[in-house]
């Protein structure tokens, strides 16, 4: 899979906005008792909206013609009793929409992460941290006007515009006409402006991607920026990106600014027909004082709602591309996934064996690459196997298709004789304890760190582990011990104490098969000696497979496999090996040559 990086856009299929649209409504559907409610607070401000305007025409045309001010002032607080409804209904549907919205960016986003974590490597290795953090949150949070604008504005003023165009034409429908005679202009003019608008937001979202991206990638790298005075050179590259992200905003906010200007002119022009007909054509007779005044109103509530229909349009379309975005990862289907009819594998001993097994990375792709090619071997239930050979060789390729990050491309590999594909990656893996050179440390506590591997253990369960790793003494030199707060990826500890935690994470786990790859290579000799009692304690009774550079920390190792062309070049114990004479015993003496 090609590699998207902040420098480039990603890319993204055409889709069709009604369904993405029909798709993130259906959340709302959930709520369908509570959208009811605020339904029926809408139609009464709906219905007092539009019984304002003939409240108006009756004061004028009868109560004010005939100097009826006792009747005019019952009128008058019929209508203030009417407009207090109206405020307190219109207050009750904004908070109940607030917290709908709410509940429903919870979930998307919710559901958003839960997804990601299922999906294989191959998408983590395909597209930079920051541009899936920008999905999960930029992305997430530009929809909530959406879905409450959903409900609190495409409703109600669509329901408005309606009733009013009804009532118009109920009461003068040569004056209607005149006055809604500029809407095919204004249809057309919003039809033009969105897709050109549409286009633009979505060029802004992934400008808006590839600076999250590369900021993320900046900070996560400081260390390296500023250990080799990078700073003017990563200045620039903000600089350039921030531009970008600058320019796509004010492109399309240009377009999108266009929406108000054709309401506008189309409003104007209704207005003008509207007193131009009442007053020149149908003439003063024809046409009350009361009608006429009414009729403004209604023209202005006819306007006022498609203003406000087309900035819930403009919104719509600004936003629907993130929408279009969130629904492009929940769409992307893990290519590692457990089949229909798995079955969880039961405790193991530990045995495996590759049958036959060929692997190629990015295959069908430009970048394909080969690693495997009809492997086979056999490691009996603890064993422990070291793998060497040069970079690229294919020694991890090994170790994550028996962790089954990735799926084979042909053969068969078995744990216990049970076929990996059909049995539950978590029963899989839970049963499989990983360590590498970097391994992730957590934000939060020691115990936290070392909890994460076996999370109901007991203190007894934790210290133990903590001892056997020979990290218990350094711990409790601490300041709080095990309780003693950690920065993120364990900033404040050295390389070599951030591995012994990570060793007793795995040995709290009491992994039936254990995957050391390169686990001591960022330790420093003398903690080297310290850990290897606890990693003698780790392999014991285990199957274990060790990838390691350096040749002096596997000469305890059951066995060596040389990895390289695509397969085992030779394998046997350390003796044997160089008794051999052969890959393995030339890399050993070009090592040890480099050693003296």
């Amino acid at each position: 899979m090609a590699v998207n990086s902040f420098r480039e856009d990603e890319f993204m299929e055409n889709t069709d906005k009604k369904k993405i649209l029909r798709r993130l409504l259906s959340y709302l559907m959930k709520y369908k008792g509570t959208l009811a409610a605020v339904l029926l607070c809408m139609g009464v401000t709906v219905a007092i909206s539009l019984v304002n305007p003939l409240l108006i025409e009756e004061a004028i045309d009868h109560y004010i013609a005939e100097s009826d001010f006792y009747g005019l002032a019952r009128l008058g607080v019929f209508a203030l009793a009417l407009n207090i409804i109206f405020i307190i209904m219109v207050k009750v549907r904004m908070y109940v929409m607030s917290v709908v919205s709410n509940k429903i960016l919870l979930q998307i986003r919710q559901d958003l992460y839960e997804h990601i974590q299922t999906l294989s490597f191959s998408f983590f290795d395909s597209r930079p941290t920051g541009k899936i953090l920008a999905r999960i949150i930029g992305d997430v949070n530009s929809l909530k006007d959406v879905l409450v604008n959903t409900v609190t504005t495409l409703i109600p003023e669509f329901v408005t515009v309606a009733g009013v165009m009804c009532i118009m034409f109920i009461k003068d429908a040569r004056l209607a006409a005149a006055s809604l005679s500029t809407i095919p202009i204004m249809m057309a003019g919003i039809w033009l402006v969105q897709r050109a608008s549409h286009r633009r937001w979505q060029i802004f979202r992934k400008k808006s991607s590839n600076l999250n991206a590369y900021v993320h990638e900046d900070v996560a790298g400081i260390n390296v920026v500023q250990s080799f005075g990078a700073e003017d050179e990563t200045k620039e590259v903000f600089g350039k990106l921030a531009d970008e992200h600058r320019d796509a905003f004010a492109d399309a906010v240009l377009y999108a600014d266009m929406f108000g200007p054709v309401i506008d002119f189309c409003w104007g022009i209704g207005a003008m027909m509207l007193y131009l007909v009442g007053v020149r054509f149908l003439g003063v007779e024809k046409v009350s004082v009361g009608l006429l005044v009414a009729f403004g109103t209604y023209i202005n509530m006819f306007w006022n709602p498609i203003m406000n229909l087309s900035n819930f349009y403009n919104n719509l379309v600004t936003n629907l591309t993130a929408a279009e975005r969130i629904f492009d990862i929940l769409d992307t289907e893990a290519d590692i996934v457990d089949a229909d009819d798995v079955q969880e594998l039961p405790e193991i001993l530990g045995k495996v064996e590759f049958s036959h097994v060929s692997f190629t990375y990015d295959r069908g792709t430009s970048a394909e690459t080969k690693v495997l090619e009809d492997v086979s071997f056999s490691v009996q239930p603890g064993e422990t196997v070291a793998l060497v050979g040069p970079t690229g060789a294919g020694k991890t390729t090994i170790v994550n298709l028996l962790s089954r990050f990735y799926d084979i491309e042909d053969g068969q590999i078995l744990v216990d004789g049970y076929d990996l594909t059909k049995v539950s990656m978590h029963s899989l893996r839970r049963q499989m304890g990983v360590m590498t050179q970097d391994n992730f440390i957590f934000h939060g506590t020691v115990r936290d760190n070392i909890l994460y591997g076996k999370l109901d253990a007991t203190e007894e369960e934790m210290i133990a582990a903590a001892k056997a790793v020979n990290a218990h003494d350094f711990i409790m030199k601490m300041e709080k011990g095990y309780d003693t707060e950690l920065k993120e990826h364990g900033a404040g500890l050295s390389i070599g104490q951030r591995q012994l935690i990570a060793f007793a994470r795995t040995m709290i786990s009491m992994p039936k098969i254990l995957i050391l790859d390169e686990a001591t290579s960022s330790i420093d000799t003398h903690t080297e000696i310290l850990v290897q009692k606890g990693i003698e304690a780790l392999l014991s009774g285990r199957t274990s497979f060790a990838i390691a550079h350096r040749l002096s920390t596997i000469q305890n190792a059951d066995r060596i496999f040389v990895i390289d062309e695509g397969g085992i070049l030779e394998q046997g114990s350390p003796k044997e090996l160089m008794e051999r004479k052969g890959a393995y015993y030339r890399l050993y003496m070009k090592q040890f040559e480099g050693v003296q």
